[in-house]
């Protein structure tokens, strides 16, 4: 692992992109669009790297939960969604020489073979301080190395 390599939670409901939807793109690769955080949009600008490591975990669900790894593959670029008035994302605010929004390309990595449950990430003792405890309706959220390893290990990638 990079020691520069940072980790990421992106959030998705599954009944508007899932992670099976991911991976049936081509090349198991997508632009995460659609952001309309300013926050969240800092992180797709100006900190999410290609390289860096997502967990997608699916919100808007009784259950939710973290369900697999993506890779970053693009790093930080406009989002063209915001400029199709045809779009939910549309922002008229935003034009193609002073973009508002931006996006990254994410790839499939691998699905969990246990679904890691908010349920079990708030009863983990190591896993208290995650943002996603604390600012859980931001959708792309920072998450440490250490949580980052408990996580897969919880859903059965690392032993």
């Amino acid at each position: 692992m990079s020691p520069s390599r940072k980790f990421w939670l992106f959030k998705s409901e599954p009944s508007c992109f899932s992670f099976s939807d991911l991976e049936k793109r081509p090349e198991s690769t997508e632009p995460w669009d659609g952001v309309r955080n300013y926050q969240a949009r800092n992180f797709l600008r100006d900190e999410i790297q290609p390289g860096d490591g997502v967990l997608f975990y699916h919100s808007g669900i009784p259950r939710p939960a973290v369900v697999g790894t993506a890779v970053v593959v693009r790093g930080g670029y406009p989002d063209c969604t915001a400029l199709n008035p045809e779009s939910d994302a549309y922002d008229p605010r935003s034009t193609p020489d002073a973009p508002v929004w931006f996006r990254v390309d994410v790839r499939y990595e691998k699905a969990f073979p246990h679904e890691v449950t908010l349920e079990e990430i708030k009863r983990h003792p190591l896993l208290g301080g995650m943002e996603l405890l604390r600012r859980s309706r931001l959708s792309i959220q920072p998450v440490t190395k250490d949580e980052w390893e408990v996580i897969l290990r919880l859903g059965g990638i690392l032993s």
